[in-house]
């Protein structure tokens, strides 16, 4: 029997007041990020809902934030379809381990530890101002790895994420991105450095695994009641054997998005949701393939808009 695809999203989904209409209507809601203040023994609720948005944008908070959110949209839409079929589940880097929560993989007491370490880890594995990200939009994958081979006699610099034909971010030393901007231009490319404070999933964050690998340690890994796919190559994941070693890569390793959605598509899914703040892996599908059943829960609205739509003649079949 076919299912659907679960997606969650990573950083710089983020904004302040993102899953209050969820906490305000739902119990299972509330339950989740009482669950996750008690883990980190502050309220990142309060911080979630109020701000300031400077703080909300610190690594270590924002990844915990972001899979609260995540979690509480998704626990919230189970507890109204608990036998919706679901095929497979993934995420945009951070959003990989909110999938392993749905998937039953990590607690959420585990996971909310786990990405506030991951967080800090990825922050400081380079010093603040020598390293960054940039999206490079209008070329072709095997342009922009051709333009970060060629930067980095200059500066390391590397293919970070793989979003959608056309968009891919690149991540390394100041020194390379600059000279992998101007190249782009000069071949046409619209390109964006993004607002992030370190090279993430570049070979630079090396040390950051290390600091993921002593955290897992520590953790019971269950075996997931769906598949997850790795973002480093696309793998379905059940266990620990598989899940472990993939997220310990998957700081200093591309995150393959576009892969991943592919991946699902030929697991002959009924469509994708996407659980968590804004809707920027909804866009991202839309742009790989626009046919796709697609659709997010982040509020009361939208989750009523998904109760209906899996619901609906030509959904579920």
């Amino acid at each position: 029997m076919s299912g659907w695809a679960v997606m969650f999203p990573g950083q710089g989904a983020q904004y302040v007041g993102m899953g209050l209409n969820l906490f305000q209507q739902y119990q299972e809601a509330r339950d989740v990020f009482y669950e996750a203040d008690d883990a980190l023994g502050y309220k990142l609720s309060q911080l979630i809902f109020e701000g300031p948005e400077e703080r909300l944008r610190d690594t270590e908070v924002q990844q915990p934030a972001i899979l609260v959110v995540s979690v509480a949209a998704w626990t919230v839409f189970r507890a109204r379809q608990p036998q919706l079929p679901i095929s497979v589940g993934f995420g945009l880097s951070l959003g990989e381990y909110s999938a392993y929560v749905a998937a039953g993989t990590f607690t959420l007491r585990d996971a909310v530890r786990l990405t506030r370490i991951r967080g800090r880890a990825m922050q400081e594995a380079v010093p603040k101002g020598l390293g960054g990200m940039s999206a490079i939009l209008g070329l072709k994958s095997e342009e922009v790895e051709a333009l970060c081979h060629e930067a980095s006699q200059v500066g390391w610099v590397q293919p970070a994420n793989y979003n959608a034909p056309g968009q891919i971010v690149v991540s390394g030393l100041i020194t390379g991105l600059d000279h992998v901007e101007t190249a782009a231009r000069a071949r046409g490319a619209r390109v964006v450095r993004l607002s992030v404070s370190a090279p993430f999933h570049s070979r630079l964050l090396t040390p950051a695994g290390a600091v993921v690998s002593k955290a897992l340690a520590d953790i019971d890994i269950q075996r997931a009641q769906f598949p997850v796919l790795a973002n480093v190559d696309a793998t379905l994941c059940y266990d620990a054997q598989d899940i472990i070693p993939r997220l310990i890569n998957q700081v200093s390793h591309p995150v393959l998005f576009q892969q991943c959605v592919e991946r699902a598509m030929a697991l002959d899914v009924l469509g994708f949701i996407e659980f968590g703040p804004g809707r920027s892996l909804t866009s991202l599908l839309k742009k790989i393939d626009r046919k796709q059943k697609v659709f997010n829960v982040e509020d009361e609205a939208s989750l009523d808009k998904a109760l209906e739509l899996v619901q609906a003649p030509g959904y579920n079949s």
